[in-house]
């Protein structure tokens, strides 16, 4: 399948705009041939709209998903996007998969990362949600998520080809650092693809890395974006094309449980 990435500069607080803007960037990437689009955390509602997210969290049944679904059917193309969901009294940092009329597939965030998330969100239990797209076992996290490699692992474990993160990475070293090594190294490590999709430029909170990257099972980065600009990167993902690498690299295989 070719991916999509999106790195994008949500607009905070107002989900009809950010809206637009994925709808067009879906067009742009089906017209080159994507079959699948993934977008940042909370690229729906904007990461630093603060206290607003709660009051534009929304079901998975609620119109917004809804909305989603019909770009997907226009674009013919699967999207993964980042947005506040209500369910009860709780409200969660999520993600969800939309294809045409399919169901869609919900990912809830586990690991929150710092007062600001805490303050908006609940955590999640750790879960594995996996959706199979053209041939390939998919699976998503949400930022922070990604840095456990405990997680990373349990959705490889469970048969995962590809990891898909939307993130909103801000910007300095650390943001540097996970851009340009971590996550080549959990693509390596698990022998598995890994997108992670960020936003670019500030919002009324936060400045943003940018850097959106693609890293093969292979370590090796397929394509990565620039630190500012809104962009859309690609990237072909057929596993069969690092059997040779899985072969060497057998680390689920051998691993030792305790």
């Amino acid at each position: 399948m070719k991916l999509a990435a999106l790195q994008m500069k949500s607009v905070g607080g107002d989900i009809a705009a950010n809206l637009v803007r994925i709808e067009g960037a879906a067009s742009e990437a089906a017209a080159k041939g994507a079959t699948l689009l993934v977008s940042p955390e909370l690229g729906i509602t904007g990461y630093g709209a603060g206290e607003a997210i709660r009051a534009l969290a929304e079901s998975a049944e609620g119109p917004t998903v809804e909305t989603l679904r019909r770009i997907s059917r226009d674009a013919g193309i699967a999207i993964i996007a980042g947005f506040a969901e209500r369910a009860g009294t709780a409200v969660y940092n999520s993600a969800v998969h939309v294809d045409g009329d399919a169901s869609p597939t919900v990912y809830r965030k586990s690991h929150l990362y710092g007062g600001y998330e805490r303050s908006l969100f609940a955590p999640a239990e750790p879960s594995t949600r996996l959706f199979e797209h053209r041939g390939v076992t998919c699976g998503m996290l949400i930022c922070y998520d990604v840095e456990f490699p405990e997680n990373v692992r349990r959705l490889a474990s469970a048969g995962a080809d590809a990891v898909l993160v939307p993130t909103a990475l801000p910007a300095g070293w650390s943001g540097t650092f996970i851009t340009d090594h971590m996550i080549q190294t959990r693509a390596f490590e698990n022998q598995v693809f890994v997108a992670y999709v960020n936003h670019c430029g500030s919002d009324a909170m936060f400045s943003f890395a940018g850097l959106s990257c693609i890293a093969s099972p292979d370590g090796q980065v397929m394509a990565k974006a620039n630190s500012a600009d809104e962009t859309l990167i690609f990237a072909e993902i057929d596993p069969q094309a690092f059997a040779i690498s899985r072969a060497e690299n057998t680390y689920l295989k051998d691993l030792r449980r305790v």
